[in-house]
């Protein structure tokens, strides 16, 4: 089965590789979301949102891998589906942003961790879906 998505929109970001990508300082970049013109009305209401998912095609990752050692602990490697890790075998990434400010198409945005010109799939309000303690993995260590 071959699946294919068009693109509504690219990010604009200080990051011009993937290396460029400094996960200590991820939380204070800021950037933008840039819809195309045609989905601008799409935005209508997320405003009142703080946050917001963003659904990207890793379109600069040319590599798959099952396995991953995150970056920030030592001595861990666990399969890729357990990390946030953009060699995937499907290359789509999912971060959630704070939104700063709407204008336009343009969704300014902190907390932005895509390269410059990534193609944006998706981009939804971030809502909590779960209650209660979560558990989270390898993470707690």
């Amino acid at each position: 089965m071959e699946v294919r998505y068009t693109p509504i929109g690219h990010v604009h970001s200080p990051h011009d590789t993937p290396e460029d990508v400094a996960h200590d300082e991820v939380a204070d970049t800021t950037g933008e979301i840039v819809l195309e013109d045609e989905y601008e009305r799409g935005l209508e209401g997320l405003e009142e949102f703080s946050h917001a998912v963003v659904l990207a095609h890793l379109d600069e990752v040319d590599e798959s891998r099952l396995t991953a050692r995150p970056p920030h602990v030592d001595d861990v490697e666990v399969g890729v589906f357990a990390t946030r890790s953009p060699f995937r075998p499907t290359p789509i990434a999912q971060t959630v942003v704070e939104v700063l400010e709407i204008d336009g198409p343009r969704v300014r945005v902190r907390g932005l961790d895509l390269v410059d010109g990534t193609p944006v799939l998706d981009l939804k309000p971030h809502v909590r879906t779960v209650e209660g303690d979560l558990d989270v993995g390898w993470l707690e260590e």
